[in-house]
């Protein structure tokens, strides 16, 4: 899979990243891991409760809260497995980053497709930092470990791009797309120096 055909980032994360770094500490990397995928289902059920009114957004994301979840409890039981310590909950900087490019105000379907977006775009780097785990890490467990959750994380991103079209109204997501991507590749520029997904 090549992440600039398929996921359109701008600006992809270097593989140095996983030898120079991430295999340094790969303790903090599955804590930090653990919990994006805690946040990432409460990101799907704050969805849901924004949403109520969508019936396939909520089904959408309460299937999304399961699988999050899993994957939540199955790098918690590589942690614990490898008699890693599972630390406190690491601050995403990157998230908050791209928190900062909502539209403030606005429709509610605006923030809607702002949310759905922004979701998307965290999904997309996931998966584009699982790949480059997958293919570079010296641990073969953990490499096969990131390239099943590499497809998984594909998927996310594709579903929330389609709900964000599917109920765009009049507002061109194509465009505001355009806009993140174009936002993110500015934003990521300051990352990936760190033993975490995202930084």
């Amino acid at each position: 899979m090549s992440e600039k055909t398929i996921l359109k980032l701008q600006l992809p994360t270097d593989p140095l990243w996983v030898k120079n770094v991430v295999e340094s500490n790969i303790e903090e990397l599955l804590t930090d891991h653990a919990y994006c995928e805690q946040k990432a289902a409460s990101n799907a059920i704050t969805l849901i409760i924004q949403n109520h009114n969508y019936p396939d957004i909520v089904q959408e994301m309460a299937e999304l809260v399961r699988e999050e979840m899993d994957h939540f409890r199955r790098v918690h039981e590589i942690i614990v497995k490898r008699g890693y310590e599972f630390g406190k909950e690491r601050k995403d900087d990157y998230v908050g980053q791209l928190f900062k490019f909502l539209t403030p105000g606005g429709s509610r379907l605006t923030q809607m497709i702002d949310r759905l977006l922004l979701s998307a775009m965290i999904e997309a780097r996931s998966c584009e930092r699982f790949k480059v785990l997958s293919e570079n890490i010296n641990d073969k467990e953990l490499s096969e470990f990131y390239y099943e959750l590499m497809v998984s994380e594909a998927g996310h991103y594709t579903m929330f791009l389609n709900l964000a079209k599917k109920h765009c109204g009049n507002i061109d997501v194509d465009a505001r797309w355009k806009e993140f991507l174009a936002y993110e590749a500015e934003v990521v520029k300051n990352y990936g120096k760190k033993e975490t997904i995202h930084g």
